[in-house]
This record gives structure tokens, sequence and C-alpha cells, in this order.
């Protein structure tokens, strides 16, 4: 029995069937089928060049969607059922995914809920906001009247998958009609349990409104039978009749205000609509506040003609307001424009300095190294940060900084003789003939960068390749570690800038800490002398709206024993988890998401556990063992894209799962002789130019004018000696 089927339905009128099937195809489905509910002759014959790899279940034209999934799921032997619409798409690697999250929950979850993107006839890949939701649910398995705002999420079927047994047992409920959204509902509202998976696991291609049919006044009609029939469903559950109700007024008002339908049909909707807020307000519910309350009272007394006027007097109040936001703003950017042209006109500082580092966050990462070394070379060249103003207080005393936007942060960038960045300034900014722009970057290149993000659209949302390469072209130099980061450069931001093979300057500090630096660290994080801190740093995903941990870290921490402690360092995360509250008041997790630098936090640790997070190039320069936990690597390689295969090119070892992670550190496998000699040649590849001089390098080539000839050689990785690790730090 698989553990998953993947049950396609529908005809496909627009031609995507073939791809959606080119896709699973391209890769193995572990544990897991394929059945195509192929309605008319284009999807059978389209299915059929698919076999055997696919079952096909030939169905005549004009089959409904219901009595085509209805059909697929008898065919389908899965433990869970995932129902795919023929015109939308499966992300690289769902099934695999969804196959092995379904594997770890029990018989009493009867529906997984994923995540998804939008495509249209004009735009792909645009993600609603469902992250936000899955991720406060987390991986917990979860009674729906705990957890009634899950209702909020998209109501789409292919972002529900179900257990076989629990589609069976409710068949006739969830096959009524062919209203998919109906179906979506009704399976929340029946389960027992639900799970969710903050990942995108689907794609919902909505096609051109005017290449559909007219939608008749009955099919308006029947958005008012639906919500009525759902609320039916919720009887005796007061929270989540609460929610459900919210959802059905406010889709109801939304689809009265942005469908244009004739005045009769609106009328008569608006009607049905009214009768049923009415109906079904629950006892003591209160209207929000604001215009949405207003909408609300107005559709309660089934004033039409007041709402009618009402939404009048509101686009002329929006058009008005937006006219003097668009005024202020013009103003206001005439007047900086002005400012920062006067400043122009000045002649350059030869010794002022602007750092900005991870958008304007403050002082970090390698220009806050490369400002350090001027500050011994070059007291002379004053240096000024560019902060937020949020940030600012949180600045070392002392700190000439600028606040962006205000008129001193135009007139530094106007007239500084140096511009250092481990990201970009922004657009506006000129690029004087006698200024020097330094781009260090923030990191060695595993997922795909500038213009190679073009052909990965879910990592490139919003970005103006047009304006980014206008940025770069006012680079005169880039910082690299190695030279597979300066191919990766160049070939992603293409111009005339000097590459400088120098290292990254905040990697300088992992050979030149001592044991006492080392001993420092560890005992600001509270780390008992002898015991093994394990340091878990994963990344950020660009198919994740927010944060989910991949990893159960208590149970984790329960498998390494009280000997390791776990610094996690992530997004905002666990703050309400009870589990985690006693394992860190026994010091076995340690939350460091907060702590900065983090090149401390890899001084204080023995071993590095990361996903695909650039943390692992710079760590590897401490020569100690890495672990690199890959659950979700053919998602992340394909949505994001990558330069190289880190699970065949890993500097230690690879988990899959996490019962594989538990068993690398359990077995001793994270410190072996294998894992020693991938890091080995993990190390001359990545740590090629880090040998504690980089910002030496950078500060005599760049500020101080030197020549290439005059800087000190690369010493090669061989002969360096990295930080002591914790157990020589504390012999």
């Amino acid at each position: 029995m698989p553990e998953l089927s993947v049950i396609v339905h529908g005809p496909d009128p627009r031609g995507h069937l073939a791809e959606l099937l080119d896709s699973l195809a391209a890769r193995p489905l572990p544990d897991a089928e394929v059945i195509v509910a192929a309605v008319g002759d284009w999807a059978r014959e389209t299915a059929a060049g698919h076999a055997p790899e696919t079952v096909v279940l030939p169905l005549p034209d004009g089959t409904g969607d219901a009595a085509a999934r209805a059909a697929g799921a008898a065919r389908a032997t899965g433990r869970w059922l995932h129902f795919v619409h023929a015109e939308d798409g499966l992300p690289a690697g769902t099934v695999r995914t969804v196959a092995e999250r379904a594997a770890e929950l029990q018989d009493t979850v009867d529906v997984l809920l994923l995540d998804h993107v939008r495509s249209t006839w004009r735009t792909a890949g645009t993600r609603p906001a469902n992250g936000r939701l899955l991720a406060r649910a987390g991986r917990a398995e979860l009674a729906l009247d705990d957890a009634a705002d899950l209702l909020r999420l998209t109501p789409l079927l292919g972002t529900r998958v179900l257990r076989a047994d629990f589609w069976r047992a409710h068949e006739e409920r969830l096959t009524t009609d062919d209203d998919e959204a109906y179906t979506a509902y009704a399976a929340l509202l029946t389960a027992r349990r639900v799970a969710c998976l903050n990942q995108v696991g689907y794609d919902h291609r909505v096609p051109r409104p005017e290449s559909l049919p007219p939608v008749t006044a009955e099919e308006r009609y029947a958005l008012v039978d639906r919500y009525e029939a759902l609320l039916a469903l919720a009887q005796d559950r007061a929270a989540v009749r609460t929610v459900l109700y919210d959802v059905m007024v406010r889709d109801l008002l939304r689809t009265f205000a942005r469908e244009d339908m004739p005045e009769p049909v609106a009328r008569e909707f608006f009607r049905r609509a009214s009768l049923a807020a009415v109906r079904h307000r629950p006892p003591g519910h209160r209207r929000p506040g604001g215009l949405e309350g207003v909408r609300r009272g107005l559709l309660e007394e089934g004033a039409y003609t007041k709402y009618r006027a009402f939404q009048a007097a509101n686009r002329t109040r929006r058009a008005a307001r937006a006219a003097v936001r668009t005024r202020k703003r013009r103003l206001g950017a005439k007047l900086r424009d002005q400012q920062y042209r006067r400043a122009l006109g000045r002649r350059v500082d030869p010794d002022l300095a602007v750092f900005s580092a991870y958008w304007d966050r403050g002082v970090a990462c390698n220009p806050a190294a490369i400002a350090a070394e001027l500050a011994r070379r070059a007291p002379w060249i004053h240096p000024v940060w560019v902060v937020t103003k949020d940030n600012a207080p949180l600045l070392p005393p002392g700190t000439d900084h600028v606040v962006p936007g205000t008129r001193r942060y135009w007139e530094v960038l106007a007239t500084a003789k140096y511009l250092t960045s481990n990201v970009n300034f922004p657009n506006a900014v000129v690029k004087r003939p006698d200024a020097i722009h330094l781009q260090t970057h923030h990191g060695t290149p595993l997922k795909r960068m500038g213009l190679d993000q073009m052909r990965h659209p879910t990592a490139a949302q919003g970005m103006d390749f047009a304006a980014l390469l206008a940025r770069v072209d006012k680079w005169d130099y880039s910082a690299s570690a190695n030279s597979h980061s300066t191919r990766m450069w160049e070939r992603a931001y293409p111009s005339r800038y000097t590459s400088l093979d120098y290292g990254y300057p905040r990697n300088d500090v992992y050979y030149r800490a001592r044991a006492a630096d080392v001993r420092a660290v560890r005992d600001r994080l509270g780390i008992a002398p002898g015991r093994t801190a394990v340091l878990y740093a994963p990344t950020h995903r660009d198919y994740e709206a927010g944060w989910t941990p991949r990893l159960d870290l208590a149970a984790l921490a329960d498998r390494l024993g009280d000997d390791t402690v776990l610094l996690v360092r992530a997004h905002y995360f666990y703050d309400t988890a009870a589990a985690l509250t006693g394992l860190r008041r026994t010091g076995r997790i340690i939350d460091v998401s907060a702590y900065d630098p983090v090149e401390e936090l890899c001084l204080a640790a023995d071993a590095l556990v990361t996903d695909y997070s650039s943390i692992m190039f710079d760590y590897a320069n401490l020569d100690r063992p890495i672990v690199i936990y890959a659950d979700d690597w053919e998602t992340y390689a394909t949505t994001r894209g990558v330069y190289f295969d880190l699970t065949a090119e890993a500097p230690g070892q690879v988990a899959r799962t996490q019962e594989d992670l538990a068993e690398v550190f359990a077995s001793g496998a994270w410190r072996d002789e294998a894992a020693a000699k991938a890091r080995a040649a993990f190390r001359r590849r990545f740590c090629e130019y880090d040998d504690g001089h980089a910002a030496e390098r950078v500060v005599r080539r760049v500020f101080l004018g030197e020549s290439e000839r005059a800087l000190p050689p690369v010493v090669p990785v061989a002969d360096r000696t990295p930080a002591p690790n914790p157990e020589e730090a504390t012999a």
C-alpha cells in the first residue's frame, strides 16, 4: 500500500495536464501512485502518453469534478489522497514531502493542510497570506475547535490532503456537488484532527475571466447556499461557527463589491446575503469597528440603496486621500532630491566612509570587520553607519550613524569617498567618478542569485532585474571568499567591477580567536564545561511565508542526551512551547536567534547542523564537524535554484529525516573519518581565501591604495591553524 495517491482529475481545456504529468514523471515518486481521472478524449490521450507510470481512468466529456474525484478515489490504494485538478500544478518535490509528512501522522489525523501559490495568465507563483496561519499552527495535530482560524485558509481542495479512510467514511458529505470550495471547507469541519505543513505544495492556476463562460445568477446565489450548508455542519461548535460566520460575511461582501452583477441580480444577491447574515449571526457576536462594521451593519439591515451610496462615498474618499498622499510623496521626494543634488555638487570627502549591513540593520558582517580594521590602520577616515531608526538604539556606544531618508543621510551618501555594503545601496544613489563602492556580499552562494533567479519565479518575486543591474554597475570592487563565489558573482552580477579574491573579512576571527575567547563566549551563553554544544542554524525558504521548525527539537534533545546542548538560531519560534520551556531551564536548548555576532556562536559550537544556510561555508573554516539536514532538498533546489548538489558535495554527513539526524549523532558518524574527509574537501574548495588576513587585504587595497603585489599572500588551507575547538579551549 503506497503512502500517498495523487488523484489528477477533470478536463484539460488549456493544455496544462501534460506539464503536470511531465513534472511528476521527472522524479521518482517514493511511496506514491498517480491516478488520472481523465475527463474527455483530450485528457485521456494526454494521460495515456504517461502510462504505465500513471493509472488512467477514462471518463466521458461532461463528467463533473465531484464524480471524477470519486472515480479516482475508488481506484486509489494509498493511505492518503491528494486531489489535484488537471489545470493546476505541483511544485517539484511536493509528492515526496507530502508522503513523508503524512507518514508521521497518527490515524486520528484526517486532513493535512498545505500552503500554495497562485498563478494567473500574467503572473506566476504569487503566494497568498496563508503561510502565517500554517506557521502559527506548527506541526502539532489539532482539533479544529482549538484552531478555528484555519477556516480562514483559501478553500482549495488541492491544499487538503485527506486520509483515505476518512474520505470513504464521509464521501457522501464531501461530494454533494462540484463546488470544490465546499468540499475543502467540509473536509475541515468533518475531520477529527488536522495537521499542517507550512510549505508550498500546490500551484493553483487561475484562468483569465474572459476565457470562462459568464457566471449565471443562480451560480451567484449558490455562494450563499454554500455557506448556509457549511454552517449546518458546525452546529454546537461556538468557536468554529464564529470564524465560519466571519468568513461567510466577508466573502459575500467582497463578492458583492467586486463582481459586476446586473442590477436585478445584485439586489437579489444582497437580499439573500442579508438574510443569511441575520439568520446565522452567533449569539453575542460583535461587529468589527470602522468601515467593515458599517458594511456589516448595512448588510444586516438589508439596506441595498444605502450600501450603494456608502460604496460611492467610500470610493470618492479613497481617491481624495490617495491624491493627497501622492502629492505629499512627490513634494517630499522633490525636496530630498534637491538636497541630494546640492550635496552632489560639493567635493568628495576623502576621509569619509559610509557602511551598511543587511539592509541597514546595524554594525555586522563583512562591513563591520572592514570598519574595525580601518579604525586600526587608517583612523583618520571617519566611518558613518546607515541604520534604521528602530535599530539605532542597539548600536555600540559612540557609533556615528545616519537614518535612511534624513537630510544628513543624503549628504553623506553624496560626499563620501567610500561606500561599503553587503547588499546594495538604494537605486537613487549616484555613483560619483571619484567615489569607491565596495560590495562585500554576505555569504557563499549555494542558492542562485541575481540574474540566475530569473528562471525561478518563486525566489524572484518582485525583482526588478534592470534596476538590479543598474546597482551592480556602481560597484568598483566585489569581495569573494573562494573562486566558486568569484565565478558565480561574475555570472549573476555581470559588470566591470574588480573581484577581490581576499577572503571574507568576517571570517578572520576564526583564525585569530584564542582559547580564552572560546571560553568567554561559552560562559556568556551558559554552556557548562564538558558539554557538547551543537549549533542548529536553518535558512529561509522562499516558498514559505513564515518560519516553521523542521525538527522536533525537544525530541532531538532527548535523543542527544543531557551532555549535549542545542544552540538554536532561527526566526521567532517556540515562544509558547511548554516542552521547550523545561529544556531551556535545564540548559539543554538555548535560543540564540537574537544573539550577535553569529561568529561568536560558531566559536562556541562543537558542531553545526544546518540545511542550506551559507553559515556552513564560514563554519568550515573552524574545521569542526558539520551535519546537513536536507529534508526538503528537491523542493528547495527546484524552487530556489542551486549552483551545485549539496547532498553529493556536503561538508559532512547528510540526514534526510529527523531519525537519520539523531542516528548520525548517536552513532558518532558526525565526527568519524568519512565526515572529516568530506569536510577537508569542502574546506579546500570553499575556504580557499579565508586565512585571517582578509580585512587587512581589503583595507590596504581599497582604502589605502596599495598594489596587489604588496598585500600578504593567501595562506594555503593546509598551513592554517583555526581557533581552538571547545574541547581544546577548556582542556
